[in-house]
């Protein structure tokens, strides 16, 4: 055997160096990234613990929140206008399934799910997060909830839940004061955000959305719970570990009468136009009617496109709030503020008269008298009564636009009333200054003729004409009208009053009131609206009206059966009863139905009737329970 040669030697000693060196930084790069690994280790249990323990306790515990009861909406009598009534509701999470037409048919198959279920659920989807939870049905029967129950295990992402369903019993009767609720919209969304206020609202995807149930929002919708609810890795919960009991909202006692407003509307039947009618005292407002209305019902758990399609495209505009909204030309029924407005400011007495030939010129225009040949002499008091057009042409002509515009402000044309509910008009009192405004062109002396019959540029809310009446009645006294009277809040030992504005004295004479509601008795006993109030048992005083709708050319003669019925005159009539001493005071507008004293007055009387003596009622709801 030959010996290994120093080669070999050599080349075994330097692979053996190489090896070392090798472990040596492998050596050093595991010992490297094991320090690492201990550094991030430290880093995470000490620096971070505090955040990564937060995580983890959040992962561990779901806040759930409660949603509170809704306050009840009650009358003076304590019939209840708005509920919660507790349903099983049929409830889809769109993001737990996979094919949600599929799975609606499947379901339809056990339980009823009409045309009107589908368009509502699909407008919810295309509104509504794909994790949140949307009812196909409310309203379940026990035989439904049972028979869902036994095919759970066939659909996934489809759950029955308790819920709280806003109800009103009354419908569309009390549609536009009482309002309705409906699932929040971005913009909604966004005002509770800004209000810091979004919090308060988890769990909840309804807000009101007009009448009281708006205006009083933050009252009926309470303060919601929130439940510590520990979960495992699969999401189940396994414990309740606190519990945050939510507080049921306000509820709200109105000064309206179910029963006068029932009334009313029964008395409009088919009709469109408003009544509203106060307490002149302290402006609590007893009815609150606008005609057509709608079902508040519909909209409570989504309106479906095509009920949502025939309201808004219906010519009878029944989501319209007339009594709020509505403008109006006043007509005759200006006419007693035109005289009181003549007296204050020493431009007519009582006895004074006036000739009228049935027209008043105005340099070379003729504007006439709804009387051919004219009612003759003319005072005060029979200018009232019989509604001489004549005489309030002469007499707007002598006191000037500013002067007309001046006083009328005073009652409260042209401005909003106060009244606690979001959304009212202005309306139009017209003025040099208010036309400058609106059209840049100056006043012309012939338009305030027309004015001094409450035509012209006048445009007023029913609202603001039961306002300006209640202001007469109550001696001159102007109060804020309001809808609710009291409220009551959970856990209170009694309702409280709302803060109510202490009556404003508009400093009138009293002997110049007392020719003006002399004449507007003499209305009603001998006047243009005596039939209406033939036999009653109590005094009252009123005014009756018939506004243009379109103008008519000098030497043209209205004739309504040559027009389309939208161009026929509007009815209207304020009135007060008892004369001696008002306790309620109207303004009534009846749209396109021609006279006042025809059309308005009759509603009126049955207002009265019900109110004053107590006449019968469409029936209604056992006071104080649910229907």
């Amino acid at each position: 055997m030959r010996p290994s040669s120093g080669k070999e030697f050599r080349d075994t000693l330097t692979e053996e160096q190489q090896f070392h060196s090798r472990l040596s930084v492998l050596s050093a790069f595991v010992w490297v990234m094991l320090g690492m690994l201990l550094l991030r280790f430290a880093y995470l249990q000490i620096w971070q613990h505090e955040h990564y323990h937060t995580l983890a306790e959040e992962n561990r515990i779901s806040l759930v929140p409660r949603p509170p009861a809704r306050g009840l909406i009650v009358d003076r009598h304590g019939v209840v206008l708005a509920y919660n009534d507790t349903v099983h509701a049929l409830e889809i999470t769109p993001s737990k399934v996979t094919d949600i037409e599929q799975t609606i048919n499947e379901l339809g198959t056990i339980v009823d799910i009409s045309a009107r279920d589908r368009r509502r659920f699909k407008l919810l989807l295309e509104e509504s997060k794909r994790y949140e939870s949307l009812p196909i049905r409310s309203r379940l029967s026990e035989e439904e909830v049972a028979r869902f129950a036994a095919n759970r295990y066939r659909f996934p992402g489809v759950e029955i839940k308790p819920r709280q369903l806003r109800q009103y019993p009354l419908g569309a009767a009390f549609s536009h004061v009482v309002g309705y609720i409906g699932r929040m919209n971005p913009k909604e969304l966004e005002a509770l955000d800004d209000a810091d206020q979004l919090a308060n609202y988890r769990g909840t995807d309804h807000v009101g959305k007009s009448g009281i149930e708006q205006s009083y929002e933050a009252l009926l919708h309470g303060t919601t719970g929130i439940e510590e609810v520990e979960i495992d890795a699969g999401g189940r919960a396994i414990r309740s570990l606190s519990y945050t009991q939510p507080v049921a909202g306000s509820n709200l006692k109105l000064a309206l009468d179910a029963g006068l407003q029932a009334v009313v509307d029964k008395a409009f039947g088919e009709r469109r136009g408003a009544l509203v009618a106060l307490d002149p005292q302290d402006g609590g407002v007893l009815a609150f009617v606008s005609k057509p209305g709608f079902d508040p019902n519909l909209f409570v758990d989504g309106i479906d496109p095509v009920s949502w399609a025939e309201l808004r495209n219906s010519p009878e505009r029944p989501m319209t709030n007339r009594a709020l909204n509505g403008t109006y030309p006043p007509g005759s029924t200006f006419k007693p503020y035109m005289a009181l407005a003549a007296l204050t400011l020493g431009k007519r007495t009582p006895e004074q008269v006036t000739l009228d030939p049935g027209y008043f010129m105005f340099g070379n225009h003729q504007f006439r008298d709804d009387v051919v040949g004219g009612h003759g002499v003319v005072d005060m008091y029979r200018s009232i009564v019989a509604s001489c057009d004549t005489y309030y042409y002469a007499l707007a002509n002598d006191l000037g636009i500013d002067a007309i515009s001046h006083f009328m402000a005073r009652f409260g044309f042209g401005s909003k009333s106060g009244i606690d509910l979001l959304g009212e008009s202005v309306g139009v009192l017209p003025s040099p200054q208010w036309k400058m405004q609106r059209f840049k062109q100056k006043w012309y002396p012939g338009e305030t003729i027309s004015i001094g019959i409450g035509q012209g540029y006048n445009a007023y809310t029913p609202l603001q004409m039961a306002t300006a009446l209640a202001t007469l009645a109550n001696e001159g006294a102007a109060t804020v009208p309001h809808v609710v009277e009291t409220i009551e809040a959970v856990g209170a030992t009694g309702p409280s009053p709302r803060g109510a504005s202490a009556p404003r004295a508009l400093q009138l004479n009293p002997a110049h009131l007392a020719v003006i509601k002399k004449a507007m008795i003499g209305v009603n006993v001998e006047g243009t609206s005596a039939m209406a109030f033939q036999a009653t048992s109590y005094m009252s005083a009123g005014k009756t009206g018939t506004a243009q709708v379109i103008g008519i050319k000098q030497g043209e003669k209205y004739e309504a059966g040559r027009l389309r019925e939208q161009f026929h005159d509007h009815a209207l009539f304020i009135a007060y009863a008892p004369a001696e001493k008002p306790t309620i005071a109207l303004a009534v507008v009846v749209e396109n139905a021609g006279f006042g004293a025809q059309a308005a007055a009759p509603i009126a009387r049955a207002a009265f009737d019900y109110y004053l003596l107590g006449k019968p009622a469409p029936s209604l709801p056992a006071k104080g329970t649910k229907p």
